[in-house]
């Protein structure tokens, strides 16, 4: 499942991506199988996560994958001090991260330090008022470790990127239907997800996941302008 479009950028042959947080590989995959002959590389703070973004890749690297000449890697690594030179990236990607991260403004400035001028930066977050609900139903969705910290609007992240040299090139929802799944995981949190109706929206999902029914799809197509559970950002980086 993945939130970035990746429709809305260009990814060349030679080009490098970098998916900031990249947790179990969904966005690093998907670039992996979608930009032939481009470096992707995945960092993420969690072992654990990136174990499991490495066994899904070695289920995809099958001979005509391969034949391609994408290469994908995957790095642990603390966002806020990464192991790479200044404008190593023509692309980054960093998807439902910044609301975990109490200084997001101090990770930020190191993704920004990373890409090159001319590039490509995309960005999600939870949607303010969706995510204000979850809030609402379960102090435990935002209060484990590892929880959501900040509930941001579309103009927060508009002035965050924007005190650097970047220009906005669009935004849209995504993951619509997968709100009501959340409010019903918060409403039931002590229950957990295996009462039935959750278990039940989530096999739907699955389902519409899997399937990509007419109906569903248009449904979330219709509702992601106003209750997509995130919001997706574009933003190119110029010339300082």
């Amino acid at each position: 499942m993945l939130t970035i479009d990746f429709n809305r950028i260009q990814v060349k042959p030679g080009d490098t991506l970098l998916d900031l947080g990249c947790g179990e590989g969904r966005h690093t995959i998907g670039a992996y199988l979608s930009f032939p002959g481009a470096l992707i590389v995945g960092v993420d703070l969690s072992l654990k996560d990136l174990t499991t973004a490495n066994q899904r890749l070695q289920e995809w690297q099958t001979d005509d994958v391969l034949a391609q000449g994408a290469q994908a890697q995957f790095i642990c690594g603390d966002g806020f001090n990464l192991p790479f030179a200044d404008h190593s990236f023509d692309h980054i990607i960093c998807s439902e991260v910044l609301e975990h991260i109490p200084n997001y403004q101090r990770f930020f400035a190191e993704l920004h330090r990373l890409l090159k001028p001319g590039g490509n930066l995309c960005l999600s977050v939870p949607r303010a008022w969706p995510e204000r609900i979850c809030w609402k139903l379960s102090d435990a969705y935002h209060e484990v470790e590892g929880g959501h910290v900040h509930i941001f609007k579309p103009a927060d992240i508009h002035n965050l990127v924007t005190q650097f040299p970047y220009c906005a090139r669009g935004q849209h929802g995504a993951h619509a239907l997968h709100a009501p799944y959340w409010w019903l995981r918060c409403l039931f949190w002590r229950e957990g997800e295996q009462l039935w109706p959750v278990r039940l929206y989530h096999k739907f999902l699955v389902w519409d996941l899997m399937q990509r029914p007419w109906l569903t799809r248009t449904l979330d197509k219709l509702l992601n302008p106003v209750m997509g559970k995130s919001v997706v950002f574009y933003y190119e980086k110029q010339q300082s």
